[in-house]
């Protein structure tokens, strides 16, 4: 913790609260903030009679015109126009908005404590601020602490030496240099200006707060008392690694508003101590007991028909092999089955026809000489 005096001057060293420990969870953060953010909105409608606001009736079928509602009267431009219906000159819009949606979100106690948590452990992260497009070049450390002095200041040109001190005046002036008028309708409503967003300074409510009056004329800066941290200022537009400067006793409360202010709350532990599992993977420790990687080879599999190819079906279907095989028995036995009826049914027809040809009378010729061989016509042929 540095003087607030004397930048080159450490007062004291304090242990770092266990909240900077929390797990940075982006996810967590951003849907809390686009929930909390819209518990601000006001209600906003057009008027219930808007678009409706002139006597007009449908004509009905028969007079080739649709059958929108018209204008009545006679004797100006406005007669028998359409109205009322959304594609109309001076009609309503489509489904008006109403005052009674749901504006507002709850949101749960639990996760909302969980996005705060991960907002500060990422202030403590340089990479994380300057990702943010925060200047903190110069800053000697972060989470920057500086003595309780800081909040009796009351005067901007101080705030302004104090912040020089530390090196975050760079941060300001990036701030005030990118103040520029709003694009749109909002330069009509009060908010004429825009500004990016500075350092956060966090103090203690319980001793003097004249600090918010030193730095409430600097752009970009705001001012938070420690019991109120507030995720909209943690992470302005839901983008964690805020710039924040603590002061001594607001840096010293943060282990007791965790562990007895939230009444029953439990910090949320990270699963993992290092989430790097590359360099978990890569280092010297695991390599040495993981096996080589295998050599990767570069095979075409060439596609082969299952219908063409016999070994291609097996290996698709195992048991067509054994309907095969199955099939081919069937075929077998059929055959031999087939050739002996063949062979009973010659013999059983041979004999019905010697029993018929048997039975014949006398004076009747035999069937078999019904029709004669052809020996016997060509020996007539020839006498």
């Amino acid at each position: 913790m540095f003087s607030a005096e004397n930048e080159a001057e450490v007062v004291t060293t304090l242990p770092l609260p266990s909240v900077f420990t929390a797990p940075i969870r982006p996810d967590v953060v951003q849907h809390v903030h686009m929930n909390m953010n819209k518990n601000k909105r006001q209600a906003y409608a057009v008027k219930f009679q808007a678009g409706h606001q002139c006597s007009a009736e449908c004509w009905g079928t028969g007079r080739a015109v649709a059958r929108v509602p018209r204008c009545q009267g006679g004797g100006t431009s406005r007669s028998a126009q359409g109205a009322f219906a959304n594609m109309c000159r001076g009609g309503r819009m489509f489904n008006p908005t109403k005052i009674w949606r749901r504006w507002h979100r709850k949101i749960n106690k639990n996760q909302s404590r969980y996005a705060v948590a991960s907002a500060l452990a990422a202030s403590a992260v340089p990479a994380l601020v300057m990702a943010r497009g925060h200047a903190i070049e110069e800053v000697p450390e972060l989470p920057l602490v500086v003595g309780n002095g800081a909040q009796s200041l009351s005067k901007t040109s101080d705030a302004i030496a104090l912040l020089t001190k530390f090196g975050a005046n760079a941060d300001v002036e990036r701030c005030a240099a990118s103040k520029k008028l709003r694009p749109g309708r909002g330069k009509m409503r009060g908010r004429r200006h825009v500004i990016k967003t500075g350092p956060l300074i966090v103090y203690d409510e319980t001793e003097s707060t004249s600090i918010t009056l030193a730095v409430r004329n600097l752009g970009g800066v705001d001012t938070c008392a420690v019991t109120r941290l507030n995720l909209l200022q943690l992470a302005p537009g839901g983008h964690i690694g805020r710039f924040i400067v603590f002061t001594q006793s607001a840096f010293a409360k943060l282990d007791t508003i965790y562990s007895e202010m939230k009444s029953g709350y439990t910090l949320p532990i990270a699963a993992m101590s290092n989430p790097d599992v590359a360099r978990i993977i890569n280092s010297d420790e695991v390599q040495a007991v993981v096996r080589p990687a295998l050599a990767q080879l570069d095979m075409k599999v060439r596609k082969v028909n299952p219908f063409k190819s016999k070994a291609a079906r097996d290996a698709l279907n195992p048991y067509a092999k054994v309907a095969a095989d199955m099939e081919e028995r069937a075929k077998k036995a059929s055959k031999g089955k087939k050739a002996k009826n063949n062979d009973k049914f010659r013999s059983a027809s041979m004999a019905f026809f010697d029993k018929m040809s048997a039975d014949y009378l006398e004076h009747e010729d035999a069937p078999s000489t019904a029709f004669p061989d052809e020996e016997e016509e060509e020996e007539d042929e020839e006498e």
